[in-house]
């Protein structure tokens, strides 16, 4: 009888030694050693490295995580929504005790290569260091240059809340051992000189793959997918490659003319967190904007065009007498003639509308061709606005106007007559669970 007993012992104590163990292997790889405080002088940076850095840090979108406060540049605080829950940007301004004004060089590299933070902490790759572990070594330098001659800003870092168990740091010792390529970028030098450096600065310093290609289970890029079409807070961010939804063929010129305004002939203007990244570009150097476009037209050139000139110029129809959701689609087309049709339909050639400012036939309107609703659903709700102070095509948001049985009619009908494409799965699901971005 007293040797099952001893059995059962052994079991009891195995079962809580192999957590015990795990626990311990955990911390053993998280851990990381602070590094000493070094209070940095602004005077000691070269001015032509300042500006340097100030040209990557518009590149890199640096303001677009990390201001949430126009009045207070890069003093943190933008929510940043993601399938784990809500992370906050962080102050990046040199404040000695709430920003990174205590932050040597060699802390603020391993912050971006490696995703540790001075203290040893380890950083959520919502902060895009898997791209920015690639930047080259004097990028990396005047990055920091510029970071730490800004106005230093008192700005206590705002709570994360995640679901649990992604609010466990010790998870992100697993996921950089899966997922964190730290080599260096390399060049592919059968390319032509301005595609090379496009590559580079939207892989490394831009990531536009962190919104473009789409993530697994844990948040991890599907680098086998590359640019086919991810997430950005609770907007859809299409794809940039043969998978492209645009019902119309970009060009190169036209792609630039959307990367520095926001805006491009025969074309949606950007909506979302998309315009955030077009205020940052239009202040970068034109000439690698142009590289980016370059790069990106390369993937974006494979994708055939999905609406044809006929039906691009067309008014759309009433629904039809047989359609088999006729009742949704004669609210959704009384909806359209209300509040859309007006502006949209509005007499000109359906190509003059970045130069005019005419609204877009929406059959050229990307969010109608997208696989699920959630970008036509915010535009629709929120409209789109140029930021305060700067001319720009508007549209008016119908928050105030539209109940979701119109949103949702107006939807489908819209990717039914507009689109001509299949209804949308759980339309419905997205109109009641949509978030305000």
């Amino acid at each position: 009888m007293k040797q099952p007993a001893r059995r059962r012992r052994y079991r009891w104590w195995l079962a809580a030694l192999v957590p015990l163990l795990l626990a311990l292997a955990a911390g053993f790889l998280m851990w990381r050693p602070a590094l000493q405080p070094v209070p940095v002088a602004p005077a000691r940076f070269d001015t032509a490295l300042v500006a340097r850095g100030a040209a990557l840090a518009r590149l890199g979108m640096c303001a677009s995580c990390h201001t949430r406060d126009p009045a207070r540049p890069l003093a943190g605080g933008v929510a940043l929504q993601t399938p784990f829950g809500t992370i906050h940007g962080a102050n990046i301004t040199p404040d000695a005790g709430t920003g990174i004004g205590t932050w040597s060089y060699a802390a603020f590299e391993r912050a971006m290569r490696e995703g540790v933070a001075r203290d040893g902490h380890l950083l959520y790759p919502a902060f895009p260091y898997p791209h920015y572990t690639r930047l080259a070594q004097d990028d990396m330098q005047a990055l920091y240059a510029y970071l730490m001659t800004r106005p230093a800003v008192a700005a206590p870092a705002r709570e994360n809340r995640l679901r649990f168990p992604f609010g466990y740091r010790p998870l992100l010792t697993f996921w950089n051992l899966l997922y964190l390529d730290t080599s260096p970028w390399a060049a592919d030098t059968s390319k032509p000189a301005d595609w090379q450096r496009g590559a580079y600065l939207a892989n490394a310093l831009s990531h536009c793959g962190a919104c473009h290609t789409p993530r697994g289970a844990l948040g991890a890029l599907d680098l086998g997918r590359h640019l086919d079409g991810g997430e950005s807070g609770d907007w859809y961010a299409p794809a940039l490659n043969a998978r492209s939804p645009s019902p119309m063929p970009w060009t190169r010129a036209q792609l630039l003319d959307y990367l520095r305004s926001g805006s491009a002939t025969g074309h949606a203007i950007a909506g979302g967190p998309m315009q955030a990244v077009v205020r940052e570009l239009a202040e970068a150097p034109p000439q690698d904007v142009a590289a980016i476009a370059t790069y990106i037209h390369g993937y974006l050139a494979q994708a055939p065009a999905r609406a044809t000139p006929a039906r691009q110029a067309a008014s759309l129809p009433p629904p039809r007498d047989d359609d088999p959701d006729l009742a949704r689609m004669r609210l959704g087309y009384t909806t359209y003639t209300m509040a859309c049709a007006s502006c949209h339909e509005a007499t000109h050639d359906g190509s003059r509308g970045a130069s005019s400012g005419a609204a877009l036939r929406l059959q050229q309107a990307v969010a109608l061709y997208d696989p699920d609703p959630r970008s036509l659903l915010h535009i629709v709700h929120g409209g789109i606005a140029p930021p305060a102070g700067e001319a720009g095509r508007v549209m008016p948001g119908f928050a105030t106007v539209l109940g979701d049985a119109q949103l949702t009619a107006l939807a489908a009908y819209l990717r039914r007559y507009g689109a001509g494409a299949e209804p949308w799965p759980g339309l419905e699901d997205a109109v009641k669970n949509r978030r305000t971005p």
